[in-house]
């Protein structure tokens, strides 16, 4: 008799942003298949009794490759066990919890999603950067930094995001920012066009870098961005203000 697989989002790595059915069900699992984005503080309260496997990517260095957590999701989930998977943020937010989903659905064996809270919202909003404001977007776009490699082309449409007056987010986007800004100020947004970075977000030693589509790539160089981070572009990052601690404590 199969078990119970639940896709799990974590949120953005404060066990205070864990939903209180997200907490129940990482309670109650006999196996857990995590990520290293829930980050310390929720990765250390993982049930001791329950299997626990590292699925985490570090430095592209991958602890397990996509099919064999598939693989072993399914293979606990048919020895009758309860089975989680954890990942940062929300499973379906460039999560892969998707593709998750569909390889346990042919599988034939049940699931539950649980969603948890996108950082590409919660970060933002901790350092007092709304995604939308009346006097300065009514609309927001979320996009990835790095698409699928063994795509033919790309998905996105740089004129249309160019065009766009709403915020755009980007998540895993880093490694490629300095080549975003340059395509979007090359399709036609201004390159005075603010924009934010904030790193680790949630976490004692978050860092936000600010500046210009012209110079937002050069910046992050200079004080060594890297990830995980979430970028924001557009004119809502003209409220941010280094003088206030962050809105949502740690």
């Amino acid at each position: 008799m199969n078990g119970m697989v639940f896709i799990v989002g974590s949120g953005p790595g404060s066990e205070g942003m864990l939903t209180q059915h997200a907490r129940e069900v990482i309670d109650t699992a006999e196996v857990v298949l995590y990520d290293q984005l829930p980050g310390e503080e929720i990765l250390s309260t993982l049930p001791a009794g329950a299997e626990l496997i590292d699925c985490g990517k570090y430095g592209g260095n991958h602890t397990l490759e996509q099919d064999e957590i598939e693989a072993l999701i399914v293979d606990r989930a048919r020895a009758g066990k309860r089975v989680v998977r954890l990942k940062g943020g929300d499973p379906f937010m460039f999560g892969r919890g998707g593709e998750e989903l569909e390889t346990i659905r042919r599988a034939g064996i049940e699931a539950e999603l649980i969603p948890g809270i996108t950082s590409a919202i919660a970060v933002p909003a901790s350092v007092g950067i709304p995604l939308t404001h009346r006097r300065f977007a009514s609309q927001v776009t979320i996009m990835t930094g790095h698409e699928d490699p063994t795509k033919p082309e790309s998905a996105l449409d740089w004129s249309l995001l160019a065009r766009s007056r709403g915020t755009i987010v980007i998540l895993m986007g880093v490694k490629n920012l300095a080549t975003i800004a340059g395509l979007l100020v090359e399709n036609g947004r201004n390159g005075t066009t603010p924009v934010a970075i904030i790193e680790r977000g949630f976490r004692a030693d978050q860092r936000v870098t600010v500046g210009t589509l012209a110079d937002i790539g050069e910046k992050a160089a200079a004080v060594g961005v890297k990830p995980p981070a979430v970028i924001v572009i557009g004119e809502v990052v003209s409220l941010y203000d280094p003088a206030y601690p962050p809105l949502i404590p740690f």
